[in-house]
């Protein structure tokens, strides 16, 4: 029996995501319903609204009310009514304000980045010269994931935590302890335990929790109680969670850097301990103190400093590497995902994308996948430095946009390579991941169903793309249409490089002087449990040392 899952939406970045994911998903239900390969699996049976529950802060919901689905109704005025007219301001006046702010932040963190050694300056300058760069416009208007979700949400999805504010000076969810401490109170836990236990009620048979979570914020504490109530309540259920940070980040606030980092890794450590299966999803090039500059890929150009872009990019590998549990054609389980991972305690796992996948127009898989013998053509989006070593324990892999049939070597013909002989494009995969990574233990899926980018999901495609997303021999002579689709290959692997996330962290925490944080420890975070976590963190990378790892794993902790 198909299973299905319950989603929570932890804090204003995950909103962000979850808000394009919803969004991805409602796109395929529209197409027609025998090329949907991907079952509806957290969306509510009659309805199609997502089966969700989300945690946000005062101002970061926009116009959606607490506990409702659509925007405040306008407040009626019998009153006299009078117009004054403003000098020198403009009705996006706020908004170009935000985008300098964001823009100057990222090139701060360029610029650091460039300092220590950090590579390429930024997504924009790292991307081909034949990337098409986006349009400065798009999505700076939108301030809140609210305003572009343009899908129906129940009304018991939202709820609005009104102790903190989204933002300004002060009142905000900063710090680890004061999000534990809300999932603390009982009217908090009763309120969230209502709006489970409604969603759980309406499924025929769940299978599980997709937990999206600010890694970096206060919600990291939120999400370690929330992944412990899950745990306790719904034992033998799937709990998948991803901690999602914001691309960019500001380096100018010195205590706010500190803040972070010890979210971050208190939240890796109290997720993973409570999750069925944890991966850290960004496009940031570090989670640690120093700066690295975002990922960049090939054939996409977008703007790091606009969680409008990031988000998007994120929210199409999150639908990709949900796969394997929302087939149609499988019984597959997110606990069965997770316990092909997670083993011999390495419940982290990062994940690897190719967004798009980069194949020609009209050529076959095993065509496509020769061009890269040498290394896969994925970015590492789990914030660390991209390693080319062909090593893991264990991975999940899935590429979508390409038919079943392998359009390999016609009879009579001598084969071009080993992929070509192979009689369908899942053997192709799991032949070439085989080659790859020798030793490894891999799963795969291909899907025919590409990844859905039609509008209002953000151009920020190279003119090089056609519209179904694949490679063009040379740009078209106009701008053509809008890219409707785009193939992506996308993984969750267990895997060494684990080891140089988690390590790195474990060594930036050791030089933290805690007397200079004590506005952290006293918002509920105690030293002695600090210092805890602190070792669970470094016993947990030890789960991914390798003999060869543990050699040079210093310097990649520095480099991080």
């Amino acid at each position: 029996m198909p299973g299905s899952a319950v989603t929570l939406q932890l804090g204003p970045y995950a909103g962000w995501v979850g808000a394009h994911w919803w969004r991805l998903q409602d796109n395929a239900l529209r197409g027609p319903a025998e090329a949907s390969e991907l079952r509806p699996a957290a969306l509510l049976r009659d309805t199609h609204t997502p089966r969700l529950v989300a945690l946000e802060l005062k101002g970061a919901a926009g116009s959606l009310r607490d506990g409702g689905a659509e925007p405040e109704a306008p407040v009626a005025w019998d009153g006299d009514v009078a117009a004054y007219l403003e000098r020198g301001g403009s009705a996006g006046s706020r908004t170009e304000e935000e985008e300098k702010r964001r823009g100057a932040a990222a090139r701060g963190e360029e610029a650091a980045a460039e300092g220590a050694g950090g590579g390429s300056a930024s997504a924009e300058g790292a991307a081909p010269a034949l990337a098409q760069a986006a349009a400065p416009q798009e999505g700076s208007r939108v301030q809140v994931w609210s305003d572009q979700l343009h899908v129906q949400l129940h009304p018991k999805s939202l709820y609005v935590i009104s102790q903190y504010m989204h933002d300004g000076a002060c009142g905000c969810l900063e710090a680890f302890g004061q999000g534990e401490s809300l999932l603390q109170h009982p009217g908090c836990v009763e309120e969230l335990e209502d709006r489970l236990h409604f969603y759980v009620e309406e499924c025929d048979y769940l299978q599980g929790f997709q937990v999206l979570c600010d890694l970096h914020s206060g919600f990291s504490g939120v999400g370690a109680k929330v992944t412990e109530l899950l745990y306790d309540e719904y034992s033998g259920k799937g709990i998948l969670t991803w901690g999602l940070t914001p691309a960019l980040r500001d380096l100018a606030d010195y205590q706010k850097s500190f803040y972070r980092l010890m979210n971050t890794a208190l939240g890796i450590v109290h997720l993973s301990r409570h999750s069925s299966l944890f991966c850290p999803l960004s496009l940031s090039g570090s989670l640690g103190l120093r700066p690295q500059p975002p990922v960049a890929f090939p054939y996409i150009s977008y703007d790091a400093s606009l969680h409008y872009h990031s988000s998007a990019i994120l929210a199409a590998v999150l639908d990709t590497l949900t796969a394997p549990y929302r087939l149609w054609s499988s019984q597959a389980s997110m606990m069965h995902l997770a316990e092909t991972l997670n083993f011999s305690g390495r419940k982290v796992v990062a994940a690897w994308a190719s967004v798009p996948f980069p194949a020609l127009q009209g050529s076959s898989l095993p065509d496509a996948l020769c061009a890269y013998q040498q290394d896969v053509p994925w970015k590492l989006l789990s914030s660390c430095r991209d390693r080319k070593s062909s090593c893991c324990f264990a991975q999940s892999v899935v590429l979508r946009g390409f038919g079943k049939e392998s359009h390999g070597s016609c009879a009579g013909n001598q084969p071009l390579s080993p992929l070509h002989t192979c009689e369908g494009t899942e053997q192709v995969l799991q032949h070439y991941l085989h080659t790859a990574f020798p030793g490894a233990f891999s799963t795969s899926q291909v899907l025919e169903q590409p990844c859905p980018t039609q509008p209002p999901y953000p151009q920020i495609f190279s003119p090089l793309l056609s519209r179904e997303g694949f490679l063009l021999d040379k740009p078209p002579p106009s701008s053509s249409a809008a890219v409707g689709s785009i193939p992506v290959l996308a993984a969750l692997q267990s895997s060494p490089v684990l080891h140089t996330l988690l390590s790195s962290l474990y060594k930036d925490l050791q030089k933290v002087n805690t007397r200079r944080c004590l506005s952290f420890f006293s918002a509920g975070v105690e030293e002695d449990d600090f210092h805890e976590a602190l070792q669970e963190l470094r016993t947990l990378s030890e789960c991914y040392e390798t003999g060869l790892e543990a050699g040079d794993s210093e310097d990649e902790g520095d480099s991080d």
